[in-house]
């Protein structure tokens, strides 16, 4: 069967190394939505009642749909691809300049639960965004240092006690070097001036590292997708992917409002204006529903039909590792996309929502896997469970089999970037 999206490894290598930081992200779909004739809207502002392609942003957040077709029923549900846009790394604190033993240094701290050693000995750029003075109020500028501006290096296997590695102190071990002097100098400075804007106009910033390495296919086939960022970038290229597919099928074809909802900070937990926990998604499906001509009863209508696929990206069992995973659930790469369960609701999945996204996978006429975390080692969580119950929809976790999750350097399989798109794609699409 052909595929259904235009998603492959090379454009998910591409989308990656042009979205270093979750602004970026947002930037990037930006882009590809308004070149497929999407509309930007501005909360603050009123909202067309025609039907159309629209997205917004907040922050480093972004939600794209499309009401186009002849159903004008304001209760039309919703199909909904979640994901987010965040991924663990070091970023820059507030007070960062400092100096030791001959060393400027740059004061870095995690972010979510980044594999600290992984973020050793590399070459690290510094991107995210400056709110700078504009007359009475401020803008936002994007920024992206692509130059070798930082690194933390390792300790000497000669100084580790036992020479069996180190245990890395956050606080105290992942400052990043970036010069000599026994003086500090100004890291925002120097940022401001790539960016173009006068240091002291900076009135905030969100800044984080990146791995200055490219995306690459690996592998003596190149079957394989070495990456930074997969979790959760993966989910933003390939439900763009079939966000623009599903928006050329609604325009002809009847069925539910297809709807993209990207979110920033899943991997610290959510909390915040933009973040799965906050109205965003509620509130613009309420004001679909009412600028369609609907009223509250319309709008909890659409709910009740509506469904959602949360994706983030899934376990592939570890060849050197095999027995940490379940032995039953064995996740192969390029096994195709992966349907993830857990009894106590770390995953939302039910078993309506593994239904619909089975249906799905056989629309698409892509393989389905089904992942269990083993019930003697904890499990991670994903915007899911968050997304259902603030929402009370349907919903089932969903995600891309991958290896090295929450390293600065991840692994996954190439052919599975477009069936996870395919998936995506049926599923926003759903046969009636």
């Amino acid at each position: 069967m052909p595929s259904m999206t235009q998603a492959d490894a090379p454009g998910l290598c591409n989308f990656v190394d042009m979205s270093p930081s979750p602004f970026h992200v947002c930037a990037t779909v930006a882009a590809a939505l308004n070149d497929a004739g999407f509309t930007e809207l501005d909360e603050s502002q009123r909202w067309p009642s025609e039907p159309g392609r629209y997205f917004l942003v907040r922050g480093g957040s972004l939600v794209a749909w499309s009401t186009e077709g002849d159903d004008t029923d304001p209760a039309r549900p919703f199909r909904i691809v979640g994901g987010h846009t965040d991924s663990p790394n070091l970023r820059v604190k507030q007070h960062p300049d400092l100096a030791s033993a001959g060393w400027r240094l740059v004061g870095l701290e995690p972010y979510g639960g980044a594999w600290l050693n992984s973020w050793l000995d590399r070459d690290l750029g510094v991107s995210g965004r400056l709110t700078v003075r504009s007359g009475s109020g401020s803008t936002d500028v994007l920024v992206r240092v692509d130059l070798p501006v930082l690194r933390v290096p390792q300790l000497a296997i000669h100084l580790s006690e036992d020479r069996k590695g180190v245990q890395l102190d956050p606080q105290r071990h992942l400052n990043g070097v970036w010069g000599i002097g026994s003086e500090p100098r100004s890291f925002l400075a120097y940022v401001a001036g790539q960016a173009g804007v006068d240091a002291r106009d900076v009135l905030g910033w969100e800044l984080m590292t990146h791995d200055l390495a490219p995306s690459s296919l690996v592998g003596a086939d190149g079957e394989l997708v070495s990456a930074p960022r997969l979790d959760n970038q993966v989910t933003c290229y390939t439900g763009l992917q079939a966000m623009l597919h599903a928006a050329d099928h609604v325009a002809t074809h009847a069925g539910p409002v297809p709807l993209l909802a990207l979110f920033d900070h899943e991997e610290v937990g959510s909390m915040s204006d933009r973040g799965a926990f906050s109205d965003l998604l509620t509130t613009v499906l309420e004001r679909i529903a009412l600028v369609r001509g609907g009223g509250r009863e319309d709008y909890l209508r659409a709910l009740a039909g509506s469904v959602v696929a949360s994706g983030d990206m899934a376990h592939a069992t570890h060849p050197n590792y095999a027995e940490r995973h379940e032995p039953a659930h064995r996740i192969l790469v390029g096994g195709g996309p992966v349907l993830k369960v857990n009894q106590n609701l770390r995953y939302a999945t039910d078993a309506a929502g593994a239904a619909a996204f089975a249906l799905a996978c056989e629309q698409a006429g892509v393989p389905l896997q089904r992942y269990v975390h083993r019930a003697d080692l904890p499990c991670g969580s994903t915007i899911g469970p968050i997304t259902a119950s603030r929402t009370g929809l349907t919903t089932v976790d969903v995600g891309a089999p991958q290896l090295a999750m929450h390293s600065a350097r991840e692994l996954m399989g190439a052919a599975d970037v477009a069936s996870y798109a395919d998936a995506l794609a049926a599923f926003l699409t759903p046969a009636i």
